[in-house]
């Protein structure tokens, strides 16, 4: 099972950054998916798949290093950098997938500009 989901998230996600197809997510998405960001936000499935069609336009181009993939049961982690063309800034991200029966269920996802890590590991002394 846990091959299975890895091999779902990884068929599902490659297909979006190299052909930027929306629509091939569609299918792997349970119809009650939801997407969840840190704070209160969270996009149900029709709402998370209009964002990632309106961010395709300003986003294009975006070159996407999947690092690490990783599975356990029914969730798929992946750590991913990602950089806008040019000198954009680079961004670090955690996508963490949950699946049933062969769906992506839920998704949580954390970005972190990298220009900002030494920051962020110091979070704690500017309080």
């Amino acid at each position: 099972m846990t091959t299975d989901n890895k091999g779902i998230v990884q068929r599902a996600l490659t297909a979006l950054v190299a052909t930027g197809d929306v629509d091939a997510l569609a299918p792997v998405l349970s119809e009650d998916f939801v997407h969840h960001r840190p704070g209160p936000t969270s996009s149900t499935k029709a709402e998370w798949l209009a964002a990632v069609r309106a961010a395709l336009v300003p986003l294009a181009g975006m070159q996407v290093e999947i690092h690490h993939v990783l599975a356990d049961g029914d969730h798929v982690v992946m750590y991913s950098r990602r950089r806008l063309p040019g000198a954009g800034p680079e961004i670090a991200v955690v996508d963490i997938f949950r699946l049933d029966d062969g769906l992506i269920a839920e998704a949580w996802e954390i970005i972190e500009p990298v220009a900002r890590v030494a920051a962020n590991l110091v979070w704690w002394e500017s309080a």
